[in-house]
């Protein structure tokens, strides 16, 4: 009864979109002005109906269902709850349908609230968002339907990929599809406004909140994935280069060009043409990742979906969106002027270099992620990692961050280097002074490189504040100062991380000691443990930091029995100047575990940059959301004087 009652509201949720794209294209062309005052109802209804929809997904497995197919193949009923749960999106299915709810409700959202574009302008948007959305609902109903129903019901399910069951689950994918879906709104602004030939500031003003927010959770996730990754899969490493990291790194590096060029479109009506490129780009990336996850041409443990026919549905899905939006841009383009014009040396200049190299990096990590997917469809192997992506890389992201540390000094429209020559000398002197003292104890080139700007990124963001009275400083602006910051604090971990790192594995009896970095670690015992659905051998390791008291570290070797995967769950020691880090491997004939140990200087500063990367999109957003409601408070004072004035 609930699986037949979320697949229905699934088809009505489409049939009103399809309705939905009828009337706004009917209204556009003139032939059908009345239907216009039905599309921000039909919007607003169709997220409710998507909301249902996901909420009886979530039932289902909650009560373990097994007469629904998804339930059958990705729970189990000795499933801790969490992750009966959050193992709703755990799947491709699930995943996908979490990704219509999110676009169906902010498409609602967008409907309930935008009155600040001419009505044409959002009529067009809404058109944008149901021709996008259409395809979505038709992937799930005709080549991914959740709802698929089992005869015979069998009697247990398969359970969850023991490498999802993990809190992270509850907060990685959800925080990434939003970021997705926030780059479609973004997408559906950029094709209304084409249509309607109105690319100016209250375009911009109006998309930019959407693409702020999608920034903000794409940091989030990508944050909040990669210390998954980091503790789960016991590599030891925090970015791997994964197609399918990368997958979710494109859309941000494009969402962070974007998010800069909408700034100064609305603030200072430049940027038009590059603006709308963007936002077709950003949504392009989101789609590649989909494709890349779900298609069944990778092999990762991020990947969802093995089955090409679904690979090829979103591919046409890819193609028709992205063709459609470059075909009308290509046709839009000489009425989409540049706007105001503005000198070299400014900050509109500085923001135009940095997306350029934002541009040219994304282009890197695109090349090198699908070069191997072409080479091996010729029936060559190519492996492209580290070796490619940091060097040609660092090519881009080594001059974007100089910029970076000038940018927000200068004025707008026009400015001289000349006036911010105290800052440049402060911002001189300490990067050659960080480059010799690290270069004076033989720290890499690329390390040596990341260190120095880490160090001139957390300076240079805080002298924007210089002579400036804090608490009358705009929370624009303060975002700005802690997003730029947390850059510095990431880059920072980064680099430290690469430069500093200490590795042993070791082969250890209980009772034995060995030295890591200023860690000195003893083998306490090896126990057998049990979970709710696994069982385990567990170290116990006494780490004790240059003599001090020891603390206690328990990595497993755990295996789980639906479905059999055995996996590690490594265990972290963290201070303040660094991570220990510890994963128990296998026996020796001899007796002796193997052990896999870590330290790793001022690793946590990757995912606290992170966090204050993601707080300083917070502050701008609430600042800029903030401003528009005292700007439309004011409109609405405004016109009531008019009309009371009119009496």
């Amino acid at each position: 009864m609930i699986a037949n009652f979320g697949l229905a509201a699934l088809w009505l949720a489409a049939a009103l979109a399809a309705l939905q794209l009828l009337a706004a294209s009917l209204a556009l062309t003139g032939r059908g002005s009345a239907l216009g005052a039905i599309i921000r109802p039909v919007a607003i209804t169709q997220g409710l109906l998507t909301t249902l929809a996901f909420i009886a997904l979530l039932v289902l497995f909650c009560q373990t269902d097994l007469s629904v197919k998804l339930v059958a193949e990705n729970s189990h009923s000795a499933k801790p709850f969490l992750y009966k749960f959050a193992g709703t999106w755990g799947n491709h299915e699930g995943s996908m349908l979490l990704w219509v709810t999110i676009m169906g409700l902010a498409g609602g959202f967008v409907a309930l609230v935008e009155r600040r574009l001419p009505e044409p302008t959002m009529i067009a948007t809404l058109a944008g968002q149901a021709f996008v959305s259409l395809g979505f609902y038709a992937f799930l109903l005709l080549a991914s339907n959740p709802f698929e129903r089992l005869d015979p019901v069998p009697v247990e399910g398969l359970g969850l990929n023991p490498l999802l069951q993990d809190p992270g689950l509850a907060f990685h994918p959800p925080t990434l599809y939003i970021g997705y879906v926030g780059l479609s709104i973004a997408f559906s602004f950029a094709i209304g406004a084409l249509i309607t030939r109105e690319v100016g500031p209250a375009f911009a003003r109006a998309m930019r909140p959407w693409v702020l927010g999608s920034w903000i959770f794409l940091t989030l996730g990508i944050t909040a994935g990669s210390y998954w990754a980091y503790y789960e899969l016991g590599w030891g490493g925090w970015w791997f280069w994964d197609p399918v990291e990368n997958a979710s790194l494109m859309p941000w590096l494009a969402a962070t060009a974007l998010l800069h060029s909408a700034s100064v479109l609305a603030a200072r009506n430049a940027l038009r043409a590059w603006t709308v490129m963007l936002g077709v780009v950003a949504f392009s990336m989101s789609m590649v990742g989909t494709f890349l996850v779900r298609s069944g041409i990778l092999t990762s443990v991020h990947a969802f979906a093995v089955d090409p026919t679904r690979g090829s549905f979103i591919l046409a899905l890819l193609a028709i969106n992205i063709g459609a939006a470059l075909t009308l841009f290509g046709l839009r383009a000489a009425s989409v002027t540049e706007g105001e014009r503005f000198a070299l040396t400014s900050r509109e200049g500085a923001l135009v270099f940095n997306n350029v190299m934002l541009t040219a990096t994304l282009g890197i990590v695109l090349v090198g992620t699908l070069y191997p997917l072409l080479a091996e469809s010729m029936g060559q192997k190519v492996s492209v990692g580290p070796p490619y992506f940091n060097p040609a890389g660092a090519m881009f992201v080594v001059p974007m961050l100089l910029v970076l540390a000038v940018g927000p000094l200068l004025r707008w429209r026009n400015d001289s280097l000349r006036r911010i020559r105290p800052e440049l000398v402060v911002i001189a002197a300490l990067l050659l002074g960080s480059l010799a003292a690290l270069a004076f104890f033989g720290v890499p080139l690329l390390p040596l490189l990341g260190l120095a700007l880490a160090a001139v990124l957390a300076v240079a963001s805080l002298l924007p504040l210089r002579g400036r009275k804090l608490r009358t400083v705009k929370l624009p602006l303060w975002g700005m100062v802690v997003a730029h910051f947390g850059v510095a604090v990431a880059l920072l971990g980064m680099a430290s991380d690469s430069a500093f790192t200490t590795e042993r594995l070791v082969a250890m009896k209980v009772g034995d000691k060995v030295a890591v970095g200023p860690w000195e670690l003893k083998l306490d015992s090896i126990e057998p443990v049990a979970g709710p659905n696994w069982t385990a051998l567990e170290a116990a390791i006494e780490a004790s930091y240059q003599g001090g008291k020891p603390d206690l570290l328990k990595p497993q070797a755990r295996q789980f029995w639906s479905p059999p995967q055995a996996t590690s769950e490594s265990a972290l020691d963290t201070r303040w100047n660094g991570q220990l880090y510890a994963v128990l491997g296998e026996q020796a004939e001899d007796g002796r575990w193997q052990l896999r140990l870590w330290w790793k200087p001022f690793v946590p500063m990757i995912w606290y940059g992170g966090l204050l990367i993601a707080l300083g999109g917070v502050l701008a957003l609430l600042g800029r959301v903030s401003s528009d409601l005292r700007r439309l408070i004011a409109r609405d004072k405004i016109a009531y004087r008019r009309q009371r004035q009119g009496r």
